[in-house]
C-alpha cells in the first residue's frame, strides 16, 4: 500500500514537472544544488523522501521496489501531474526503472544517476539489515558517506551528509535495503521505451560505471553520459555537471 510521501515543490506552478529521487540514507536535501538551475530553467521541481526517510512515513519493513515506485504514482496523483520528468540517483534510479518498466505512460523522460539494475551480492545488503539494526544509522554514517564522495570533498559538508545518514530511521533504511537485496531490474530493461540518459561517475565505488553502462546499452536509445571526479552523489559533488546533463535531457526531443 502506497503512503503519502513527504515532498517540497520548488518553481511555477505551470513549470513542466521534474522529480527528483534519492540515494538509500538521504533526504530531499540532496538535491539541493539542482533546484535553482532547474526552476531557473521554468521547471517545476518536485523533491521528495523515500518512505522511511526523511520526513515520510516509516511503515514496518521489509519493502519492495513496486512500493517505492508506488508512492511515487500516488504522489504524482496527489498532486495532479499526468506525466513527468524523472530524475533519480542509486535507489531513486532503481525506482525510475522500475517506474519505467511499470507506469512509462506516467514519464516523460528518465535520468537514471549513479545506480544499478542489479546491486549484489544479497548477502551484503543482509549484512547491513542486521548492523541498522543492531546498531542503527548512526553506525554506517561515516562509511556510507566515505561511498558518496571523494576524500577532497569539503569536510563541513561531508559532517552534514554524515548528520544526513544518521538521522534516516532505522527500519526505514532496513526496509529499503531490503528491496535492494532481492532487486533484479535486468530483464526488464529492454522495456522501458522512456527516453532516457544514464550519468554514471568515474570514482563512484558503489555503483561504479560499469554498472551504467549496462544500463544504457540494455535500454532501447539510451544515451550515457560519465562525469570525472566525483564518487557516488556525483550530483552533489560535481554540480554543475550533473544539472547540465540533466537539463540537456529535460530539453531534448
Amino acid at each position: 500500500m502506497a503512503v503519502q510521501v513527504h515532498h517540497v515543490i520548488d518553481g511555477p506552478a505551470d513549470g513542466v514537472p521534474v522529480v527528483l529521487s534519492g540515494s538509500l540514507g538521504s533526504t530531499l536535501a540532496m538535491w539541493e544544488p539542482q533546484v535553482a538551475p532547474l526552476t531557473e530553467a521554468g521547471y517545476r521541481v518536485i523533491r521528495y523522501d523515500h518512505r522511511g526517510h526523511g520526513r515520510s512515513p516509516v511503515p514496518e519493513g521489509p519493502y519492495e521496489l513496486a512500493d517505492l515506485g508506488g508512492d511515487v504514482l500516488a504522489l504524482l496523483d496527489e498532486l495532479g501531474v499526468e506525466k513527468a520528468h524523472f530524475a533519480g540517483l542509486s535507489l531513486g534510479g532503481m525506482t525510475g526503472m522500475w517506474l519505467g518498466a511499470h507506469a512509462p505512460e506516467r514519464l516523460s523522460s528518465l535520468v537514471l544517476c549513479c545506480t544499478s539494475a542489479k546491486l549484489g551480492p544479497p548477502e551484503m545488503w543482509a549484512d547491513r539489515i542486521r548492523a541498522v539494526r543492531e546498531s542503527g544509522t548512526e553506525s554506517l554514517a561515516s562509511a556510507v558517506v566515505g561511498r558518496w564522495v571523494t576524500p577532497a570533498f569539503d569536510p563541513e559538508r561531508r559532517a552534514e551528509l554524515e548528520r544526513m545518514v544518521a538521522s534516516t530511521p532505522d527500519e526505514g533504511y532496513a526496509g529499503c535495503c531490503a528491496a535492494i537485496e532481492v532487486m533484479d531490474l535486468t530483464g526488464e530493461l529492454a522495456g522501458i521505451t522512456v527516453p532516457t540518459l544514464v550519468i554514471s561517475a568515474t570514482e563512484d565505488p558503489s555503483t561504479p560505471p560499469p554498472h551504467g553502462k549496462a544500463i544504457a546499452e540494455a535500454i532501447p536509445g539510451a544515451r550515457y553520459a560519465e562525469v570525472r571526479g566525483a564518487a557516488h552523489l556525483g550530483n552533489v559533488e560535481r554540480p554543475d555537471e550533473f544539472s547540465e546533463l540533466v537539463l540537456a535531457r529535460l530539453a531534448a526531443r
